[in-house]
């Protein structure tokens, strides 16, 4: 997983067919971990892509999405994630992107 970075990416869409096309493609990018937050283990080429994508569905002046560069999956990546309730098992390995 050399060269990657994982992300944590949470979104709020404010219409409803934007927020279905933001998942959708989202989904191509990583794993859900609650309801409108992904975790993404991207290369800097997958991450330009994944911000074209989204700049091309969402509407800038309403709608938010974050993008939170935890460091390597290997590392620090995972180790900064404390759960409360039920414990959500994190990805081991990168995406494939569509």
């Amino acid at each position: 997983m050399a060269n990657r970075k994982r992300y944590l990416v949470a979104y709020d869409i404010r219409e409803d067919k934007r927020l279905r096309m933001v998942y959708k493609t989202m989904r191509g990018y990583g794993w859900r971990l609650q309801y409108s937050v992904f975790i993404c283990d991207l290369d800097s080429i997958e991450l330009i892509m994944m911000k074209s994508d989204l700049g091309e569905i969402i509407h800038h002046g309403s709608d938010s999405i974050a993008i939170i560069d935890l460091g390597s999956p290997d590392e620090r990546g995972s180790d900064c994630f404390q759960f409360m309730g039920t414990n959500i098992a994190l990805p081991d390995s990168g995406p494939i992107v569509v």
